[in-house]
C-alpha cells in the first residue's frame, strides 16, 4: 500500500506543475486527450478494491474506445464535407459554363442560318435582275465575298464551339465520375 500511496503523491505533484504553466488554447482534441489521461490517472491512483470487478473495467475501456471512435468519425465527416463542397462548386460551375456555351452556340448557328439566307436571298437577286448587270456584278460580289468571309469566320466559331461543348461534355462526365466516387467513399 505504501508503494501506491507515494506513486500518486508523484502523480499529484506532476500534475500540479503541468496546471501552473499558462494554458496556449488547446484544440478540442487536445482537451479530450487530456481529459482521457487524467481519468485515466485518477482510476490508476484509487485503490482498486475487491468489490470492482472485471466487467467494470471492460465497460472503462469500452467507453474509452466508444469516444475515440467518436472522435475519429467527426474527423472524418469534416474532412469528407469539405471535399464534397468542393466538388459541387466545381459541378455547379462547369454547368454553369455549359449553359453559357450552349446559348453561345445557339446565337451562332442562329446568326449562321440568318448569313445562309441572306447569301441565298443575293443569289436569288443576281438571277432576277439582268439589267444594269455589270454594276450589279460587282456590288454582289462585295456582298457575297463579305458574306463568304462572315460565313467562314462564323464556320470557325461553331468549330470552336463544337470543341468547347465536347470538352464540357467530357468535364461533365468527369464530375460525374468524381462524385460516384465520393459517394461510394461516404458510404
Amino acid at each position: 500500500m505504501s508503494s501506491l500511496y507515494t506513486r500518486s503523491k508523484e502523480y499529484t505533484r506532476s500534475r500540479k506543475a503541468q496546471s501552473d504553466s499558462p494554458p496556449s488554447s488547446p484544440s478540442p482534441i487536445a482537451k479530450t486527450l487530456r481529459h482521457e489521461r487524467l481519468s485515466r490517472l485518477e482510476a490508476a491512483t484509487n485503490p482498486i478494491t475487491s468489490d470492482s470487478s472485471y466487467s467494470d473495467r471492460a465497460s472503462s475501456r469500452s467507453s474509452a474506445y466508444s469516444r475515440r471512435e467518436n472522435r475519429l468519425a467527426a474527423l472524418s465527416s469534416r474532412a469528407e464535407e469539405e471535399s464534397n463542397r468542393d466538388y459541387k462548386k466545381l459541378y455547379e460551375s462547369a454547368l454553369s459554363e455549359n449553359q453559357k456555351l450552349k446559348s453561345k452556340l445557339q446565337e451562332a448557328q442562329l446568326e449562321l442560318a440568318d448569313i445562309k439566307a441572306k447569301l441565298e436571298k443575293a443569289a436569288q437577286q443576281k438571277q432576277e435582275k439582268t439589267s444594269d448587270r455589270s454594276s450589279m456584278l460587282e456590288m454582289e460580289k462585295r456582298e457575297k465575298r463579305a458574306l463568304e468571309r462572315k460565313l467562314s469566320e462564323m464556320e470557325e466559331e461553331m468549330k470552336i464551339l463544337t470543341e468547347l461543348k465536347s470538352d464540357n461534355q467530357r468535364l461533365k462526365d468527369e464530375n460525374g465520375a468524381l462524385i460516384r466516387v465520393i459517394s461510394k467513399l461516404s458510404k
